[in-house]
């Protein structure tokens, strides 16, 4: 993925340099974001980088769900001065770190001020300390999510072959393209049925996209297809036991596209 400007976050404040800040989103629930964030860390891991992927789902998380974590310390208690970001920072399967969020934390369903000013904080204390910072957002576009996605330098967006699935990722690109200026962002198809339908639905998309940016005088947009997980029966049984696929089948098809889309990036 080609490294594009970093969006200007809300808050005015510039980011420091230091770790690739990549935000993983989607424009609906349900299409396999969190998966693909986990085991896209473990596959970056693989390869001698440093990563940490950070759960900017704040109030809904799941990443620890996903990875079969407990933890004591979340970045609840960051925010609220009850633990530091060292003791926060927790290693996951799969060679990497995770900072995970709290779930049903009402409080961090909006984006106030402190939220903002807090998520802003954390994700600069952290860039010097990684080679990557994946963001997990929620999905949708709600002020909480839009701003996790400002915080990053690249985009993914993770779509499903399914109708609603691609005009909801359709409306959240939109969304990017005006609102965070953002001329360049990658889309992961998730579950393909067959190989290539990834390329068939990014031609889609930037058809329509490249129409509706096109009006705006002197803009392009380039959706770039980074990635193409196949519709695999070893990953629900990952998910079911809550392993990382990347771990238990390294094998399978998905696994592959995972480890594809890991290399893609970083060339």
């Amino acid at each position: 993925m080609n490294t594009t400007t970093p969006a200007a976050n809300p808050s005015g404040a510039r980011l420091r340099p230091g770790a690739r800040t990549l935000a993983v989103t989607s424009g609906k629930g349900g299409v396999g974001k969190t998966f693909v964030t986990a085991n896209l860390a473990a596959a970056l891991a693989a390869r001698g980088q440093k990563v940490l992927v950070l759960d900017a789902d704040l109030g809904l998380a799941n990443l620890d769900v996903v990875l079969n974590l407990h933890p004591k310390l979340t970045l609840h208690d960051v925010f609220t001065d009850k633990a530091t970001l060292d003791q926060a920072i927790l290693p996951a399967p799969g060679g990497f770190s995770v900072l995970l969020a709290g779930s049903g934390m009402v409080e961090y369903s909006r984006l106030t001020p402190e939220v903002r000013d807090k998520l802003l904080h954390i994700v600069e204390l952290v860039k010097p300390r990684f080679d990557w910072v994946l963001l997990d957002t929620g999905a949708g576009i709600s002020d909480v999510v839009l701003f996790a996605v400002s915080l990053a330098s690249d985009v993914l967006v993770v779509a499903t072959p399914e109708p609603t699935s691609l005009t909801d990722a359709y409306a959240t690109i939109k969304v990017l393209a005006t609102q965070q200026d953002r001329r360049h962002v990658g889309l992961v198809v998730n579950q393909a049925s067959r190989a290539g339908e990834g390329k068939m639905i990014c031609g889609q998309l930037q058809q329509v996209l490249q129409r509706f940016v096109a009006a705006i005088p002197g803009q392009s947009f380039k959706l770039e297809l980074q990635g193409e997980v196949r519709n695999d029966v070893s990953v629900r049984q990952a998910v079911l036991k809550r392993q990382l696929l990347l771990e238990h089948f390294p094998g399978s098809e998905a696994a592959q596209g995972i480890k594809a889309l890991a290399l893609k990036l970083l060339g």
